[in-house]
This record gives C-alpha cells, structure tokens and sequence, in this order.
C-alpha cells in the first residue's frame, strides 16, 4: 500500500516515543510505501480534493532521539487523495476552524474514492469530551452547560468534582472543586469565560490515583493493553504532558466491557483508532483525532501495537477495494 499521513511537521515529531512514527514503523516492517502533507496542503480545485504529498522514508537504524530518523524520498507533487490505497489523518489538536475545514475535505475526499482513517465525518462528529454522552452508563455524573447556575447546583450536589473546557487537550484548565472552593465563582468564571462557553463538569472520580487509563481500540478491537497514567503526588491530572507516568497492565473486566461495548459502535462510523481514558471503572473520553501511547504499552509489554494498526489498515482498505 502506499499511505499518506496528514500530520504535523516531521521534525517536530519525538521519534522515539511518538505513536504516529510507530505507525510508520509498522507499515514499513511490512513493505507498504509513505508519503506525507501537512494539514494545510490539503486543497479542493474544480471539485477535486488534492494533498500537496512528499515521499519519504525511514532511516534503517536512525537514533529516534535525534532528527535524522526519516528521508524525503521524491518530489512534493499534486496528488489526488484517492489515489493513495489509504489517508491516516494524525494531525494533532488543537481542533480550530482549521481542523474542521481539513475533516470536510477529508469527508469529500472520500465521496471521491479515498480511503481515509479516521474520517473526517466521523471525527468532525465525535468531539472527544462530549462523546461520552452517548454512553453514559459507562460515565460518572457529568454536566455539560455554560450556565453558572447549574455548575454551581452540580458542585454542591457532588461536593467533589473536576471542571474542563470541552476544547482542551493534554490536562490543560483542569480543576478540581473540592466541598469547601474558596475560588469557586473566580474558576468558573474564568473557565465559562463569564457564562459564553459551555464546559464539563463531573464528579471526582477517587481511582484516578491509581491512573487514568488509555485503552486503544483498533479496528473495533480493544489492545489488550492498557496505560495507566498515573498523577504525580499532589496532581490530579493523570496526563503524561502534565508529568503523569505511564504504567501498562492488562485491561480489567471493567475496561473489557467499556471497550467491547463502545469500540464496535465507532469503527462501524469509520473510526479505525480510538482511545478510551478510563478512570476505574468510569470512561471519561473518547479520543478519535490522534490517539497516542502505542510506544509506551509496546515497550513494557509483548505486543505490537503498531502491528495491530498496520494490519487492521490492510484489513479496513481490503474491505474498501471490495465495496
């Protein structure tokens, strides 16, 4: 196959533990082609969407702490998307107007014959805070509203709760309320931007000391891995961008359920990759634009999960070509 990934710059990218390079890693272990675009070199001329695409390679037995772990190798071309055998979209957050527009000419490029994962509509339709509405027998008690009043009604009821912004990524304006908040009104002001944009709030969901695991789901199939992301003392928040360490153990019989229930649904949506965060036995979102943590559960334990991708893509465009 020959696969383009819509992805940030390479040279950004931290080789060594990043799940989008993992990916690569993985196709070519098993003889398939790389091309890449930027976000902005998707394009739609006269109807046609199009990826300004460079080839590239990787550097057998490159240092992936170091820079010189890829190679370009061919011009940067005009190339329909179709005309890949698939598109993986792996361009990370944030999700601005930007992002949106890229998923709508991901969406018409797939009207056109491309096989892209995860796609766009699917993306576009699954923001990963809000996702979990649809499955609330598997959240804790959560609200989601930009009115004071009611956050503040949410609070006093669950005496413990976390408030996010439903567009943050990697821990960022995460609180914790506790029963006595002396800043109470300061956050959710601040948080609300005085009452204009919704939030989310749930109740404190005390195992989040023992990790906020990352459970991947690759073609509808949970890893039998999970990450648990375990907060620093002190922390509340598990993420590893805010100093969580990572820790992979088998899934639960709780994660088990969570992810055989809620996995087959999103694949069937066109959501190859999906990464459940799952503190005890509570999911608290769904991630579908650049689910990460392949490196970190490969590396402590026997299995590949880069493989797992690799062959569930040959699988997702096998069943393409067919239709």
């Amino acid at each position: 196959m020959h696969v383009l990934f819509i992805i940030d710059p390479l040279p950004r990218l931290k080789a060594y533990k990043d799940s989008s390079v993992a990916m690569m890693r993985g196709l070519v272990a098993r003889g398939h082609t790389l091309s890449y675009a930027l976000q902005g070199d998707l394009y739609a001329e006269d109807g046609k969407v199009l990826a300004a695409a460079t080839g590239f390679s990787l550097v057998e037995g490159a240092d992936l702490h170091g820079h010189d772990w890829w190679r370009e190798s061919g011009e940067r071309n005009d190339v329909p998307l179709e005309a890949f055998d698939a598109v993986v979209m792996r361009k990370d957050p944030p999700f601005d107007m930007e992002y949106v527009y890229a998923t709508h000419l991901l969406e018409y490029g797939q009207a056109q014959g491309a096989n892209v994962f995860n796609a766009g509509s699917a993306i576009r339709n699954h923001p990963e805070k809000l996702a979990i509405t649809e499955f609330s027998e598997f959240a804790a008690p959560t609200l989601v509203t930009r009115d004071m009043a009611r956050l503040k009604a949410f609070h006093a009821r669950h005496g413990d709760v976390i408030v996010k912004p439903l567009d943050g990524m990697g821990g960022t304006g995460i609180f914790r309320l506790r029963t006595q908040e002396p800043n109470l009104n300061a956050i959710l002001e601040t948080l609300t931007d005085d009452g204009t944009r919704s939030i989310m709030a749930q109740r404190y969901i005390p195992e989040i000391t023992q990790g906020d695991k990352r459970i991947l789901i690759i073609g509808g199939v949970p890893v039998p891995y999970a990450l648990a992301r375990i907060p620093m003392a002190g922390e509340t928040r598990g993420n590893l961008a805010a100093g969580g360490r990572g820790v992979a153990q088998k899934l639960s019989a709780r994660d088990e359920q969570i992810a055989r229930a809620i996995g087959p649904k999103l694949a069937a949506r066109g959501l190859l990759l999906v990464g459940l965060d799952v503190i005890g036995d509570y999911v608290t979102e769904i991630n579908v634009t650049s689910p990460t943590c392949f490196v970190e559960i490969t590396e402590q334990t026997d299995f590949d999960v880069a493989a797992m991708f690799a062959e569930a893509l040959e699988r997702a465009v096998d069943r393409g070509a067919v239709a």
